[in-house]
């Protein structure tokens, strides 16, 4: 079971929840949310998808309203998996 580390102050709203979700799953290690800013468009519920690889995982872009959070995941998993994961958690309540 991996962990969610909490560094801010200010998240998007329900993506904590979501996150200790995705952290309870076998394969992650460490969940980490980090800068939040502004951006054009608008999605209506959180959202969240892998962007990038890093060093030992991915970094995911969380987008709620015309904010964006990253998110540093540490993990074995494909890219594939984790966002199919993504999908499911984002689904469930």
């Amino acid at each position: 079971m991996g962990r969610v580390v909490i560094t801010h102050s200010t998240y998007l709203e329900g993506l904590i929840p979501l996150l200790r979700r995705l952290a309870q799953q076998p394969g992650i290690d460490t969940v980490t949310p980090a800068v939040i800013s502004r951006v054009k468009g608008r999605a209506a519920s959180l959202r969240l998808r892998v962007s990038a690889p890093i060093l030992g995982g991915y970094k995911l872009l969380a987008r709620r309203g015309n904010s964006a959070q990253e998110v540093f995941v540490t993990t074995q998993w494909s890219r594939e998996l984790l966002q199919e994961q993504l999908d499911q958690l984002a689904g469930s309540p």
